[in-house]
């Protein structure tokens, strides 16, 4: 009869493998409580740093789903806090590029530690899904922000939008047209989808007029009229939310005077908007400079935001 010499070896890997079994089915997890209908994540991650403070931070949450397919989003907070103010970054990328940990991004870990519940997605670029789907799920990932606000621990009426280039065209559009005409698709369809102000960076307002504005391109319809649509300065009135405006003279794929055309509405209609020139920054993303004047301008406008 055979002997089993490794029997320590054998008890110690079947002990093991229970383990991760055990972990698999009830697995750690001190983030955001989600209701049983919401999405969920694939990582999770606790840090200390940024000042002391415990920033728990998540990586490619699922916003919506779109035909089964999960929009993603990396999220990051501090813990414990009251409710918190949220900065939702959208990247840039002509709309056909990109993603949400790139230079056109914000670092979500960075602006958790000043107090805000951060949120950087991923959206649906044109050579997958024709415009206007990635506006649609920026607006989908602002409805699931009031959609879980217990559960994510946010301030509702303290909902910022920070985008760069594209991103800042989409967050320019959210602030000026809403919904518009545009089919609600992603989940969370009864929700709001209220802002309390944008940031938009080297941004473009004026679709047809932009060298690159014909990648906004849909699929049924007359473009032009599309892009008519989707120019945020087609769409400005006196009771907009407040905007910030950055942007650089010298800025080779967005000139300047696509951002004076927006400047110069705002103005005229008379609404909150801040307005930051520079004369030698080139394309600017999202630098210290600009999270500098993001920062200055959200507490400008709530004084509940607090940024160390």
């Amino acid at each position: 009869m055979q002997r089993f010499t490794n029997l320590p070896t054998l008890v110690g890997g079947i002990a093991l493998c229970l383990f991760l079994f055990v972990q698999g089915i009830y697995p750690s997890d001190n983030g955001v409580v989600f209701g049983e209908d919401a999405p969920q994540d694939s990582q999770h991650t606790n840090s200390a740093g940024y000042d002391g403070k415990k920033i728990v931070y998540r990586e490619d949450i699922v916003y919506g789903r779109v035909h089964g397919a999960g929009l993603l989003a990396d999220i990051a907070y501090p813990e414990p806090a009251d409710p918190l103010p949220v900065i939702l970054s959208v990247h840039g990328g002509r709309w056909q590029g990109g993603h949400k940990r790139d230079a056109s991004a914000i670092d979500v870990r960075e602006w958790a530690s000043w107090g805000f519940f951060a949120m950087s997605i991923d959206y649906r670029l044109v050579g997958v899904s024709p415009a206007p789907a990635c506006y649609q799920d920026l607006q989908c990932a602002i409805r699931y922000l009031h959609a879980h606000q217990k559960q994510l621990n946010i301030d509702p009426s303290r909902i910022y939008l920070i985008g760069q280039s594209a991103g800042g065209h989409l967050v320019t559009l959210a602030a000026t047209l809403g919904d518009g005409p545009f089919r609600r698709t992603g989940g969370w369809k009864d929700a709001s989808n209220e802002i309390a102000g944008i940031i938009s960076v080297a941004a473009n307002y004026e679709l047809n007029s932009l060298s690159w504005g014909k990648i906004w391109n849909p699929s049924a319809g007359d473009p032009e009229l599309a892009r008519h649509l989707a120019s945020p300065v087609n769409h400005v009135r006196k009771e907009l939310v407040p905007i910030l405006i950055i942007h650089s003279d010298n800025d080779q794929s967005v000139p300047i005077e696509n951002a004076l055309l927006m400047v110069d509405s705002l103005k005229e209609v008379g609404a909150d908007y801040v307005f930051h020139r520079y004369s030698s920054a080139g394309h600017m993303g999202i630098t210290e400079e600009v999270k500098k004047k993001s920062r200055n301008f959200i507490n400008r406008y709530n004084t509940k935001t607090t940024t160390n």
